[in-house]
């Protein structure tokens, strides 16, 4: 186990290049199972969740390789199992979006139940509900989730019951590999489920709709390879934007997709924290005094997360974070995860005022100053929220169990340190009592 130790106060400034979106890569990947050519990623974040899928590639006999950094080569032609390793399963959630391509390919799937943080319950049923749609079974063998279409699946149109942002990727690809037009209605928009199906029509489906709640899928019968860079991970840019501003430096992100973070800069803004775009880069400007902007008529504004194009809910975590230095009140809303916030005592023990008042909500009043201790990170971006905290508070932070963190941000550590942070990654030896 490692942790990082984290010397606060000092402002992050200079320039950084997003990394590729990690819940763009992970169906992408999963998406290159459905064609015999080769595929070739490009910008592609190597990161734990990463490594984790392409192994759940590997073992099931794809050939996968790392033509350089954030370059990645993947054959499927020598695909020959539809069953999918429970071990490696359990490491991410997005194990379940292979179901989807086996079944659209290959006519049957057995996948085991998938992983991933433990931020609340996280159905499956939108998933089963679209492959039932498509023309498939589903059946429970052990503890497994078997699928099959002996004799293919079938163009639909399907309303899901909730945007599931992995139930509409897998029903995507499913839909890709299935002649004739499938319509989704209700379905996820993200700007990672928008960039899958720019790459499904580099690989030769139709769709109509992206970004838009309806999206008609014109599958084929084989679908070819190409070659797919990933978008910028908006997620890791609202970090970064959130990090500066709490330390007071001046930050330059390159390479962004500014239409992807306007919900994100305008939440921020509400808390206090200003942004400028210049082509397709954003500025924080450094040194802002952060003040919570309230609602028309003095009331308590509030933050809440919801489905694209609301504010995301993986981002919950950091402007909750953020409004800790911020100058006022403001209640964090977040909607759709039970568990997301459970993780606040650690701020609190920081020296952080927010209240819980149910598992969805938090009241948040600041600003505080913050003094360093020593943390664990329950999932990943619960590990952003204390690192933006450690970077704020006076002294020294240790943050444990950091493989959380690294399973969403690449070389994190070294990242910050370039941007003037004291960061340091140790092994985490126990203390013997």
């Amino acid at each position: 186990m490692e942790k990082f130790v984290i010397e606060g106060g000092v402002p992050l400034s200079g320039t950084i290049t997003p990394a590729g979106n990690k819940n763009g890569a992970l169906p992408i990947i999963a998406a290159c199972l459905l064609t015999d050519d080769e595929m070739i990623l490009r910008n592609v974040p190597r990161i734990r969740d990463v490594e984790a899928m392409t192994l759940l590639l590997e073992q099931l006999g794809a050939r996968v390789q790392w033509l350089g950094p954030g370059e990645v080569s993947i054959d499927s032609s020598t695909v020959g199992t539809c069953e999918v390793d429970q071990e490696l399963a359990e490491r991410i959630r997005a194990s379940f979006l292979l179901a989807g391509p086996l079944l659209a390919r290959f006519g049957q799937a057995r996948m085991p139940p998938p992983g991933g943080d433990v931020i609340g319950r996280r159905r499956l049923d939108p998933h089963l509900d679209a492959f039932r749609a498509l023309g498939a079974s589903v059946d429970e063998d052990r503890g497994y989730i078997k699928l099959e279409a002996p004799l293919g699946l079938r163009p639909c149109d399907f309303l899901m019951d909730e945007p599931s942002v992995m139930a509409t990727e897998n029903a995507l690809m499913a839909a890709a590999l299935t002649r004739g037009p499938t319509v989704i209605r209700n379905a996820a928009s993200e700007p990672h489920v928008q960039d899958l199906a720019r790459m499904l029509v580099a690989m030769g489906a139709q769709i109509d709709g992206i970004g838009s709640n309806v999206m008609t899928v014109h599958g084929v019968g084989s679908l070819r390879g190409c070659t797919h860079g990933i978008a910028p991970d908006h997620i890791e840019i609202g970090s970064f934007i959130a990090l500066a501003g709490v330390t007071g430096g001046e930050l330059v992100v390159r390479d962004t997709v500014p239409e992807d973070l306007r919900m994100i800069r305008l939440v921020f803004e509400r808390l206090g924290l200003r942004t400028e775009v210049r082509g397709a880069d954003v500025i924080v400007p450094g040194h802002q005094r952060l003040v919570i902007r309230n609602d028309a008529g003095e009331y308590i504004p509030k933050v809440q997360d919801g489905p694209w194009p609301a504010f995301p809910a993986d981002l919950t975590s950091v402007a909750l974070a953020l409004a800790t230095q911020a100058e006022g009140s403001v209640m964090i809303h977040e909607w759709m995860f039970e568990n997301r916030l459970f993780f606040v005592d650690k701020l609190v023990l920081m020296g952080a005022s927010i209240t819980i008042c149910d598992p969805h909500r938090a009241m948040v009043v600041g600003p505080r100053r913050l003094t360093g201790q020593r943390v664990d990170s329950p999932d990943i971006r619960a590990g952003m929220a204390m690192l933006i905290a450690a970077l704020a508070a006076e002294g020294v932070t240790e943050i444990g169990n950091v493989r959380h963190i690294d399973r969403g941000y690449e070389r994190i550590d070294e990242r910050l340190r370039d941007l003037g942070a004291r960061i340091e990654r140790e092994d985490d030896v126990p203390v013997m009592v």
